[in-house]
């Protein structure tokens, strides 16, 4: 363990250097959030009908989400991206520690680092300029330190899984296209999951990317009360299990296809 704790920690700090794209991001956030929250405001003033979450809730969900943004699995490491296209990869291979942990390692430094540069800004901004509200309650508080816990450890292994398909693809291109729709869509980034159908929550309360998002923010919201915090961490823990479990097995696989300089 100790060898993956310094790929991490040399990882997350090599990230922390990045604080120019850091302010670049939070600005873009910025923008974006200002943005919709606007459309949600919109939203709800076009609408007498009784609606599952308060605009003011739907407004505070909506800077957790901006502030956390760089935490959700929506792009790739791009040193492992030009490794894998380059060949380069064949250096991981003759590494003495286990591949997926490395990647994952990697992962979890290249989740937290960027979050850790812009989330505190962004969460200030919001709290003085966009009056957004406090946890619900101290228990709400806990619940949604831990549910974001919960949230890393998933993201992280979501994209060590990303990061695994250019094995099979070469290209980028093609998943750096379909990750941030499938993960901001699925997840209630982009509309908060009770504002989805009947049908659809069904759908995606019970798939994994429901973790990233709408669990921890509800549970800040109070929208969630704290007690479902047990039944909604084992979901999170169960889904990591699962996809680390399947990104080892397409790895193994990967790598037997894999051409190293035409080798």
């Amino acid at each position: 363990m100790t060898s993956y704790w310094a790929v991490a920690s040399a990882r997350f700090r090599e990230l922390l250097q990045y604080r120019a794209a850091a302010v670049a991001g939070m600005g873009t956030q910025l923008f974006w959030g200002l943005i919709r929250v606007m459309i949600f405001e919109a939203f709800y003033r076009s609408s007498a009908a009784a609606h599952p979450m308060e605009v003011d809730e739907v407004t505070t969900y909506v800077w957790l989400g901006q502030a956390f943004l760089a935490l959700l699995p929506w792009n790739l490491d791009l040193n492992l991206r030009n490794q894998i296209r380059t060949g380069g990869v064949g250096y991981e291979l003759i590494r003495p520690v286990d591949l997926y942990a490395y990647w994952f390692s990697r992962s979890l430094a290249w989740r937290t680092a960027p979050t850790l540069l812009r989330a505190p800004l962004l969460i200030i901004f919001a709290f003085i300029i966009m009056d957004m509200h406090t946890p619900a309650s101290w228990g709400s508080a806990g619940a949604f330190i831990a549910a974001m816990a919960g949230a890393v450890l998933l993201s992280a292994a979501l994209s060590t899984l990303f990061n695994i398909t250019i094995l099979w693809t070469l290209s980028a291109d093609g998943m750096l296209g379909l990750a941030p729709a499938v993960v901001t869509i699925l997840s209630g980034m982009i509309v908060p999951i009770p504002l989805y159908p009947d049908w659809a929550q069904t759908i995606l309360n019970f798939l994994p990317f429901r973790g990233l998002v709408d669990t921890p923010y509800r549970l800040y919201l109070g929208h969630i009360p704290p007690g479902e915090l047990p039944m909604l961490i084992a979901h999170q823990i169960a889904w990591t299990v699962a996809i680390i479990l399947f990104g080892r097995w397409a790895l193994s696989r990967g790598l037997r296809r894999v051409v190293i300089q035409g080798g």
